[in-house]
C-alpha cells in the first residue's frame, strides 16, 4: 500500500495544475451554452448579461492558461484575448455549417432541430472552438474538447484539421477526420467516412499524413480515403465503401459495384470511375 501511495503522490506532484478533462468539458459546455441558448438552462435577457458572461468566460480561460504554461508558449491572458477576438468569426462559421446541414438534409425541419438534435452540429461546433485554440498553439485542451464531443457523438475530428465553411455532416457516427486533413468549402460527409493516414513512422508525425478534400465534394458512408498526397478534386462524388489511396481529378465520380455471374453464384467486386471534364 505504501508503494502505491508514493506512486500516486508523485503523479500528483508532477502535475499539480494540469486541467482535468472535467474542467475543460465544463468550460466548453458553458461557452457553447452562451453561444447557443439551446444548450443552456438560463436564457440571457439583455446585452449587458451577454457581455458580462463573455468577460467571465474570457477570464476563466485566461486563468486556465496561466496556470498551465506548459501547454502553450505565450501569455495566458493575451492568448485568451486573441481567442475571444476570433469568437465572432467562429460563431458565424458554425452558423454557416448549420445552414449547410439544413440545406443538405431533407429530413431536417428547421435550424432549431439541427441545433438541438444533430450530432453533426455538436461535433462541428466543438471542432471550430477547439481549432481556434489549436491555431494559437495551445496544446492538449483542444484535444480534450474534441474528444469530449467524440464521446457524445461518435464523430472524431482532430482539432488540427483544416475545414472550410458550410461543412455538412449527415448522421456522422463513426466519422474520422485526421489531424492534417484539409477540407474545402461546401463539403458533405456521411457516417463512417475515414479521412486518415497511411501507416507512417512516429518521426513523420509533423508531415501531412491525411488527405485533401477540395470544394463541393460529397463522400458517402463507409468510404475510406488515406494519405497525405491524396487529393479529391472539387465537385467530386465518392460512393459508399470506396477505398482510396490515390488522387482523383475534379468532377469525378467513383463508386463500388458488385456484379453477379453464373446465375448469381459468383460475384465480382469492382470500382467504377467516371469523370466529367471541366468546361
Amino acid at each position: 500500500m505504501k508503494s502505491l501511495v508514493e506512486k500516486i503522490f508523485k503523479s500528483h506532484q508532477d502535475c499539480p495544475e494540469c486541467p482535468s478533462p472535467k474542467l475543460i468539458q465544463t468550460y466548453f459546455d458553458s461557452l457553447l451554452g452562451l453561444l447557443f441558448p439551446e444548450f443552456t438552462l438560463e436564457v440571457l435577457l439583455n446585452e449587458q448579461d451577454v457581455e458580462k458572461n463573455l468577460l467571465v468566460l474570457k477570464h476563466q480561460l485566461a486563468d486556465i492558461l496561466c496556470k498551465n504554461k506548459h501547454l502553450h508558449q505565450g501569455d495566458g491572458e493575451i492568448l485568451s484575448d486573441l481567442f475571444f477576438d476570433q469568437l465572432s468569426s467562429v460563431f458565424d462559421l458554425i452558423h454557416q455549417d448549420v445552414d449547410a446541414m439544413f440545406a443538405g438534409d431533407p429530413a431536417s425541419k428547421s435550424r432549431a432541430e439541427i441545433l438541438r438534435c444533430y450530432p453533426g452540429f455538436y461535433a462541428i461546433a466543438a471542432y471550430r472552438i477547439a481549432h481556434e485554440l489549436y491555431l494559437l498553439g495551445v496544446k492538449m485542451i483542444p484535444r480534450i474538447i474534441t474528444e469530449y464531443a467524440h464521446s457524445k457523438t461518435g464523430i472524431d475530428i482532430h482539432p488540427g484539421a483544416s475545414i472550410g465553411h458550410h461543412f455538412c455532416i449527415d448522421h456522422g457516427t463513426g466519422l474520422v477526420i485526421g489531424e492534417t486533413t484539409v477540407i474545402g468549402n461546401h463539403v458533405k460527409l456521411y457516417q463512417g467516412v475515414t479521412l486518415g493516414a497511411l501507416s507512417v513512422h512516429k518521426e513523420d508525425a509533423d508531415i501531412k499524413r491525411h488527405p485533401t478534400i477540395e470544394d463541393n465534394v460529397v463522400i458517402y458512408s463507409g468510404a475510406t480515403i488515406l494519405g497525405g498526397n491524396t487529393v479529391i478534386g472539387k465537385n467530386s462524388v465518392i460512393g459508399g465503401n470506396v477505398w482510396l489511396t490515390k488522387s482523383i481529378p475534379a468532377n469525378s465520380k467513383i463508386y463500388y459495384q458488385a456484379k453477379m455471374h453464373d446465375a448469381g453464384k459468383n460475384q465480382t467486386d469492382m470500382y467504377v470511375f467516371k469523370n466529367d471534364q471541366e468546361s
